[in-house]
């Protein structure tokens, strides 16, 4: 038996995987090396555990009415002392100022150089080897639990320790990407999936570990950047949304977002929390140093005044296409609401911050080509993922060099169905999560990438806004 995939307004949730349908654990590995890896990627369990878990983790940031007095609203500001921090979570706090403390240890190399500090090879080298006695420490007993001897307590250790090290920058490269932002989540989540969250079913540990673990985590990669001159990984240069990450502007838009019912399970497609800044402010600087300790959106736009120089509009086009929305924050996140019971696609017809999540994270070579895959985030095809859309950038992947990259995936793996799906037809001995399929659209910028459909002019420009 596993536990409930739906909280208790039939959200959907991340599966919580029953140790008696847990897989040997193994260290993930690199399976994606062309574009057939990536559309086979993008119709697999994984994928589904990832945007299930972001979708997850979005909600839970979302205003909420309160059940006695809809007038009254509690929200989710960064910092808040009314925030209720589980004792895993602040475990896992511990952990990320124990990697920032590491960083005295390493003091950049002086003297000029194009790209990246070398001494930042020289922290990852100390997380690499302080992270094996770290884990035990950072996380539950009850995740540790699961491992039935030393080999397998050894091997869950070398597992979850993939995703964390691979997800602050490659110390080969000296850069850092939202491929990295991406491990994060995948570590985070499989944190989840072995049960090492005490449970609960109204957002209360989601929030916790949006604001106590993700934020902090957020704060140390900036440091990084800034400390070892880190380069943008896989960036779109100006024409992307952000040169290191995304997840913020999806978390910190949902923190603005007008206001649910308490027992709800539907998503507000526009309008914005009462009081909120309007979206025309995050492109002006005193704006965002006022909302940076408050707001994740806020904070993404801080880092970039720190690094970039010039108009706003200039080196962000897209971040300042998106200010111009007068929805409301609802529109500039844009989760499809979410129904259960029916098997249907929820991001079909998004124009917001998961649709491009989707589309200029998960559907791009560049980015998820390093992902690792093992027992936690499996190689396996999905059964209720249909075939993705044809697009010029997913015509324009890698292709195989040799032989069918498909003789290595596991097309027959059996599986749970989507926790939205009507039928439910389980075949497989590793429970997951369906996923809220995506239908891959047309990329129409430079460089393949999705522009924002709400584009607008710069000041002073003649482009049609």
């Amino acid at each position: 038996m596993t536990d409930d995939l739906r909280n208790g307004h039939g959200i959907p949730l991340l599966q919580v995987i029953a140790s008696s349908d847990q897989q040997p654990f193994e260290t993930p590995s690199k399976r994606i090396n062309d574009g057939d890896d990536l559309s086979f990627f993008l119709r697999s369990s994984a994928y589904a555990d990832i945007m299930t878990w972001i979708l997850q983790l979005n909600r839970s940031m979302i205003p909420v009415k309160r059940p006695d007095d809809s007038s009254l609203v509690d929200t989710w500001p960064l910092q808040s002392k009314n925030m209720v921090l589980s004792p895993e979570v602040v475990k896992l706090n511990h952990l990320i100022r124990s990697l920032d403390a590491l960083m005295e240890k390493a003091p950049p190399e002086s003297g000029p150089r194009r790209f990246g500090n070398p001494a930042f090879r020289t922290w990852y080298k100390a997380v690499q080897e302080a992270t094996p006695s770290l884990l035990p420490d950072a996380l539950s007993d009850k995740l540790w639990g699961r491992a039935r001897d030393d080999a397998e307590l050894n091997a869950l250790n070398l597992e979850l320790a993939a995703y964390l090290l691979g997800s602050f920058g490659s110390p080969e490269r000296l850069d850092y990407g939202t491929g990295h932002e991406l491990g994060f989540l995948a570590f985070l989540a499989c944190v989840w999936k072995l049960g090492g969250f005490a449970h609960a079913d109204t957002g209360v540990q989601e929030r916790a570990i949006v604001t106590a673990v993700i934020q902090p985590y957020l704060d140390l990669v900036r440091k990084l950047i800034l400390t070892y001159s880190l380069e943008p990984a896989g960036s779109h240069g100006v024409w992307g949304l952000d040169d290191h990450s995304f997840i913020p502007y999806i978390l910190g838009s949902a923190q603005y977002c007008a206001p649910i019912d308490a027992d709800s399970i539907k998503i507000p497609n526009e309008g914005s929390l009462s009081g909120s800044p309007s979206p025309i402010r995050t492109a002006k600087r005193d704006s965002a140093e006022m909302y940076r300790d408050t707001n994740l959106y806020f904070s993404a736009i801080a880092f970039i005044f720190n690094v970039k120089k010039g108009p706003f509009w200039e080196h962000s086009p897209t971040l300042y296409d998106i200010s111009g929305i007068k929805d409301g924050w609802a529109k500039i996140n844009k989760v499809k609401n979410h129904v259960h019971d029916v098997n249907v696609n929820l991001l079909t017809d998004q124009q917001g911050m998961i649709k491009m999540y989707n589309a200029e994270v998960l559907s791009k070579f560049p980015v998820v080509q390093h992902f690792p895959f093992g027992s936690l985030f499996r190689w396996e095809q999905d059964p209720s993922a249909p075939m993705p859309a044809t697009s010029a950038h997913m015509g324009s992947q890698p292709r195989p060099s040799t032989s069918s990259s498909t003789k290595n995936m596991s097309f027959a793996q059996p599986s749970t169905r989507a926790p939205w799906s009507g039928t439910a037809a389980r075949t497989s001995s590793t429970p997951v999560t369906g996923a809220p399929w995506a239908v891959t659209g047309s990329s129409s910028s430079p460089a393949n990438v999705t522009r924002a459909p709400w584009s607008r002019a710069p000041p002073g420009s003649n482009r049609p806004a």
